[in-house]
């Protein structure tokens, strides 16, 4: 028998289905060249300047710096202001995740190295415009985006969804290739390679000189994954679009078959079989969607320790990072800044094994940096760590560095791209559509 708070809940979300979400007035919009930074961020500091205020953030390339190349960190040079044990934990819980909380208990080595905070956020000003525009001419129908194109889509949420479609399309360049290893950590502490594979990503919705009207619902990311490691998978190759209409069509090629068939399915709560089902596929960035297995709302925005520049983690070797239970504490950099807290709950009709989610996304980005899954039975399973870094030559914040955590099992994954010969390289061009197509799947596979 249905409740009448499900059937309440059920028209709700029809009647906001089919009329959509208003964006926001001219004069709301007019913020974004005042009191907020051009992407919706809080552009003063905080009342006692820990949390300083965004003055355009970090845009200085290096000289002589090629785009692959390992990305310097500018900070160096900078010692911890504060680190966190379980000694001192009391002091600062207000400022921690439930996963850091969690951490800190169970693990007597480990802790939480704060340094200076420093709000690099950039974007080139075409995003900046492209951002402006979206204030006001993007919404949401359903699940799908609709009017926004080349900047973050609502740079003054309203809803805990908007938030979400902000991590998704988050600033980054219109295309990247990257290798990576793909690690699972067991309970004893052994590390053993999962995957190693090289992605080719194209963002249309980052194209300059674009619009809303080409994109029409689609896809907003492209991504031809090749895989290397381990030799027995090595030749597999994974293509995916995630479009704004909040799908995610799927192709995979296997070397045994020498044929292009549909994938299984890539999203929610699908073990996630490149990390040998350690985690789950929306566990990788943090998050990374479709996103309507959930019902999602906005808890607050606060001032937390979250992971931020870690560009010297990033460059380390794969070894020097992995540690027997977590990441290296000493290669991680911590600061604080204000984060969006969201809460997601499995909505009426969707089953997912973690009925209960948190993500804390950056306010300058909207980077989901630290995410929490909650089982069945209330106890907390997850916490997945993004590691953001300078992505100067865009300019931008990126983050495909991330770890997650099972506290259940005492295992843990992790993603790096330290011990490639090129890191992650931003392209001048994007690769066409017809990359991404079956045909040119199946074109590259391994015959």
């Amino acid at each position: 028998m249905i409740s009448m708070k499900t059937l309440a809940a059920a028209l709700l979300a029809a009647s906001m289905a089919s009329t959509g979400l208003a964006a926001v007035t001219a004069d709301e919009a007019a913020k974004l060249k005042s009191d907020l930074t051009p992407l919706g961020a809080e552009k003063a500091g905080n009342k006692d300047g820990s949390i300083p205020a965004w003055s355009g953030g970090y845009t200085k390339v290096p000289a002589g710096y090629k785009s692959g190349q390992p990305r310097p960190d500018p900070f160096a040079d900078e010692k911890p202001v504060l680190t966190i044990t379980a000694a001192n934990m009391a002091q600062h819980a207000d400022k921690l995740d439930e996963g850091q909380q969690h951490l800190l208990k169970k693990y007597p080595d480990y802790r939480i190295n704060v340094y200076k905070t420093h709000r690099t956020a950039a974007a080139p000003q075409w995003v900046y415009d492209e951002t402006f525009k979206n204030a006001t001419r993007a919404k949401m129908e359903g699940d799908a985006v609709v009017g926004a194109y080349g900047g973050i889509p609502f740079p003054i949420p309203k809803t805990g969804a908007e938030l979400i479609w902000n991590h998704s399309l988050r600033v980054r360049p219109v295309a990247f290739r990257h290798a990576f290893n793909s690690y699972t950590v067991d309970s004893s502490g052994n590390a053993s390679l999962a995957s190693g594979a090289v992605n080719e990503i194209t963002l249309p919705y980052y194209k300059k000189g674009g619009s809303p009207e080409q994109m029409k619902n689609g896809a907003y990311f492209q991504n031809v994954q090749s895989v290397t490691a381990p030799s027995v998978r090595a030749g597999e190759l994974l293509m995916y679009y995630d479009q704004l209409d909040n799908n995610r069509p799927a192709w995979q090629y296997l070397v045994g078959q020498r044929r292009v068939r549909r994938a299984p399915t890539i999203c929610c709560d699908t073990p996630n079989f490149v990390n040998s089902g350690v985690d789950f596929f929306d566990q990788v960035f943090v998050w990374f969607g479709p996103s309507t297995n959930y019902d999602w709302k906005i808890v607050g925005k606060k001032e937390m320790y979250i992971p931020y520049n870690n560009n010297r983690l990033v460059m380390a070797k794969d070894k020097e990072a992995l540690g027997k239970h977590f990441i290296n504490p000493e290669l991680v950099r911590w600061e604080l800044h204000r984060v969006w807290e969201v809460e997601g709950t499995v909505r009426a009709g969707k089953r997912d094994v973690r009925p209960k989610r948190k993500l804390y996304l950056d306010e300058d980005t909207y980077i989901a940096v630290l995410g929490n899954t909650w089982d069945a039975q209330g106890t907390l399973w997850h916490t997945s760590i993004g590691f953001p870094w300078m992505q100067f030559e865009v300019p931008a914040v990126g983050m495909e560095v991330w770890a997650t955590l099972d506290f259940i099992k005492g295992t843990y994954t992790f993603t790096p791209v330290g011990d490639q010969s090129s890191q992650i390289q931003t392209m001048d061009e994007p690769w066409p559509d017809s990359y991404y197509t079956p045909e040119a799947l199946s074109r590259k596979g391994v015959r």
